[in-house]
C-alpha cells in the first residue's frame, strides 16, 4: 500500500503539473464561462428601437386584387411569420416580381383566391417551409371568410378558430426527450476521457520502458502497485478535469440562468437528478479504469514509442462500436433494444449502454445491481491481469508481441 500511495502521488503530481493538461483545463474553464455569458453579451448588441429591428427583418410582400383578401391574409400572416416584415404590396405583380429579383424584397405570396396562390422567390432554399407554413395558415383564412359569407361575424368565425386545446401529458417512467441532451454529453464526455487518458496511460507506460526506467521501477515495486497507481492517478486527473469544466459551466449557469430566458435545452442539461449524476459518476470511474487498464496493459507490450497507435488500435475500434451503439439508439429514440439490453451487461459496453437507459428508460433496480457487479468485477480482475502483462512486457525489447506468447508467460508469471 506504501508503493502504491507513493506510485499514485507520483503519477497524479504528473499530470497536475503537466503544462498542457493544465492549460487546457484552464481554456475549456474560460470557454465555458464565456458561453453561459452568452445572452448578456447579445443583449449588450440588441438595439432599443423594436421599430428599427422590424425594418431589418427581410420583407415578404403580399399581393391580392381584393384588398380585403389581402389585408385579412397580411394579418394571419405577421402572426405566422415572425421572421420577415410582411408588407402589402400596392403594386402589379410585374413589379412584385422585379422587388424579388433585385433583392428589394425576398419572397412574396400572390393570392388568387381565399384556396388559391402562387409563391415567388428568387432562390429557392433547400430549408425553405414558407409554403408548409401558408398552407396552413390559409385554411384558416378560408374556413374564417365561409363563416362570414354564411352569416357569421368575423369576431365569432375567428373565436371558433381560435380554440385552444388544453391537454396534460403524465410521465410514468423517463421523458426521453428532457434526458437526451445531458445523456448525450455525458457519453461523449466519457467518450473523449476514456480515449483521451487511457491513450496517455498506454504513451507514459511505453515512453518508461523505452527509456529502461521501466525496468528499474519493476525491481522497486509489485507491478499491481505500479499498474493500479497509473490508472488511478489519471483516473483522478479526468475527474478534476470534469469536474472543473462542469463546476465551472454549473456556477456560471446560475448567475446567468434569467438571461437564458427559460431555455428547455440549456435547463435539461443543468437539472440533473442527484441519482443519475451518482450513476454517472459510477459508471464513469469504472468504464474509465477498464479501459485505462487494456491501455497500460498494451503500451507495456509495445517496445517503441511509434508502435503505440497500432498497439491499442483494437480497444479503441471495441469502445468505438460501444459509442456507435448507444449513439444509434438514442438517435432512434429505443434505448431498450435487444443489443442494447445485452450490452448493458458487457463490462466493455454497459458504462455507456447502461448509464443511457437508466437515464432514458424505466431499468429495474437488479439489472443496474448486476450490471455494476458484473462492471466491479471484470475492472479489479482486468487490473490484476494487466499487472501481470506490465510485468511481462518488460522482457519485450526488439520483438512484436503475439497475444499467445503474452498469455503464456501471463499465466506463468
Amino acid at each position: 500500500m506504501k508503493q502504491f500511495g507513493k506510485i499514485l502521488k507520483f503519477e497524479l503530481s504528473g499530470y497536475l503539473k503537466n503544462k498542457v493538461f493544465v492549460g487546457i483545463t484552464a481554456f475549456l474553464v474560460v470557454a465555458i464561462a464565456i458561453a453561459m455569458f452568452i445572452p448578456n453579451i447579445m443583449e449588450m448588441f440588441k438595439s432599443d428601437d423594436a421599430a428599427t429591428d422590424v425594418d431589418k427583418l427581410p420583407i415578404m410582400l403580399v399581393y391580392a386584387e381584393n384588398d380585403e383578401l389581402s389585408s385579412l391574409v397580411k394579418q394571419y400572416f405577421d402572426n405566422a411569420f415572425s421572421d420577415y416584415n410582411v408588407k402589402i404590396a400596392d403594386c402589379t405583380l410585374n413589379d412584385v416580381k422585379d422587388q424579388i429579383t433585385s433583392g428589394n424584397a425576398e419572397c412574396a405570396f400572390a393570392i388568387n383566391s381565399a384556396f388559391s396562390y402562387t409563391y415567388y422567390v428568387n432562390n429557392l432554399s433547400m430549408h425553405d417551409s414558407n409554403t408548409t407554413i401558408a398552407d396552413t395558415v390559409l385554411q384558416e383564412v378560408y374556413r374564417v371568410t365561409a363563416m362570414v359569407e354564411n352569416g357569421m361575424s368575423h369576431e365569432q368565425a375567428e373565436e371558433i378558430m381560435s380554440v385552444q386545446i388544453e391537454s396534460e401529458t403524465t410521465t410514468l417512467g423517463k421523458d426521453q426527450m428532457q434526458n437526451f441532451f445531458y445523456t448525450y454529453i455525458m457519453i461523449f464526455a466519457l467518450y473523449m476521457v476514456i480515449l483521451l487518458y487511457g491513450q496517455m496511460v498506454a504513451t507514459n507506460v511505453a515512453t518508461e520502458k523505452s527509456s529502461r526506467a521501466m525496468e528499474v521501477l519493476i525491481t522497486s515495486a509489485k507491478p499491481t502497485s505500479m499498474m493500479f497507481g497509473k490508472v488511478l492517478a489519471s483516473c483522478i486527473a479526468g475527474l478534476v478535469q470534469l469536474i472543473a469544466v462542469f463546476g465551472t459551466a454549473l456556477v456560471f449557469y446560475n448567475l446567468n440562468k434569467n438571461a437564458w430566458g427559460g431555455n428547455m435545452i440549456i435547463e435539461s442539461i443543468f437539472n440533473i437528478p442527484v441519482e443519475l449524476f451518482v450513476y454517472m459518476l459510477v459508471f464513469f470511474v469504472l468504464g474509465f479504469l477498464i479501459y485505462a487498464f487494456l491501455y497500460g496493459a498494451i503500451g507495456s507490450t509495445a517496445s517503441k514509442l511509434e508502435d503505440i497507435n497500432t498497439s491499442v488500435m483494437p480497444i479503441t475500434f471495441l469502445f468505438i462500436i460501444a459509442f456507435l451503439v448507444v449513439m444509434f439508439s438514442m438517435a432512434n429514440g429505443n434505448v431498450d433494444n435487444t443489443l442494447m439490453m445485452v450490452c448493458s451487461y458487457i463490462p466493455f459496453t454497459s458504462p455507456m449502454a447502461m448509464f443511457t437507459r437508466i437515464c432514458m428508460s424505466t431499468v429495474a433496480w437488479y439489472e443496474i445491481v448486476i450490471s455494476i457487479a458484473v462492471l466491479i468485477a471484470s475492472t479489479v480482475g482486468i487490473g490484476f491481469i494487466a499487472a501481470k502483462i506490465y510485468r511481462v512486457g518488460v522482457l519485450l525489447y526488439g520483438t512484436t508481441p503475439k497475444i499467445g506468447s503474452i498469455l503464456k508467460a501471463v499465466w506463468k508469471a
